[in-house]
């Protein structure tokens, strides 16, 4: 990549101050540009330099960097914020001073569906952030080899999403579906079977299943659980055992549990 020549902006009204602001603050906006804000110095260091589009750093804040720092930002280019516009399009509390602009990488179902021996996680309607981003961290951590997402559920490319992944969104592929219904047909054609965390009537306990072959793990929102449809149209429910007076666990957690479970089998197998 050319190395650009940096240009220092000093004023908060500049366009392209205005350009992060909206990337940052608006879901809409991102999808349109097909583009994302990553901030701080782990993020943008874990990014692929072919993905990087822009990078901007906060007057002064370079000479803090390490030599690799350093060492990608020449190769990626970098232009300047003064302090004060860098306080005002960070997303953080405590800024590292560093900012980059990513292009959203679009991966087919397809493409999620022919991994070898798949190990799919299927979300429907989650919607907090933090769950979106321990789930997507926790999928690389367990081998899972991609995620499919309702459209329903929070943008994964929301500020506190992307914060929380630790940089697994740069690694684990995506793809979403308008309804879960598009998902299952797919899944089914490809000899996929599918796993409601659910309990009903025939769920059995997580633990009983065998998951060595082609597995999808279907996890549903916070508050409500899974649809009553996508239970039903599942091939297995599966419930996690409690003690104690405890109703439900949090999403992340029972995705946690049921991928573990799935990596755990798969490693005992060898």
């Amino acid at each position: 990549m050319t190395v650009k020549k940096h240009e220092t902006i000093t004023s908060t009204s500049n366009g392209r101050v205005r350009y992060i602001q909206a990337l940052i603050s608006k879901a809409s906006f991102r999808k349109k540009e097909g583009k994302y804000v990553a901030e701080g110095i782990k993020m943008f260091e874990e990014a692929d330099e072919k993905d990087i589009l822009e990078v901007y750093v906060k007057e002064d804040a370079i000479t803090s960097f390490d030599d690799k720092i350093k060492n990608k930002l020449e190769k990626t280019g970098y232009d300047i914020l003064s302090d004060q516009v860098f306080k005002k399009v960070s997303d953080t509390v405590t800024p590292q001073g560093i900012i980059c602009i990513l292009g959203i990488r679009n991966v087919s179902l397809k493409d999620i569906v022919s991994e070898k021996n798949p190990h799919i996680v299927v979300l429907e309607n989650i919607q907090d952030p933090g769950n979106i981003g321990t789930i997507i961290r926790t999928a690389e951590g367990a081998g899972v080899s991609g995620i499919i997402m309702t459209k329903d559920c929070v943008d994964i490319f929301n500020p506190k999403v992307i914060r929380s992944t630790m940089g697994s969104i740069y690694r684990v592929k995506f793809s979403f579906v308008d309804r879960v219904e598009e998902a299952l047909d797919i899944l089914k054609e490809n000899g996929i079977k599918t796993y409601a965390c659910a309990l009903s009537k025939d769920s059995r306990s997580y633990d009983e299943f065998d998951y060595q072959k082609p597995v999808a793990i279907l996890i549903g929102n916070e508050g409500n659980g899974l649809k009553k449809s996508t239970i039903e149209a599942s091939d297995e429910n599966a419930y996690i055992p409690m003690c104690g007076q405890v109703e439900s666990l949090n999403a992340s957690v029972a995705a946690s549990i049921m991928m573990y479970e799935v990596f755990r089998q798969r490693r005992q197998k060898g």
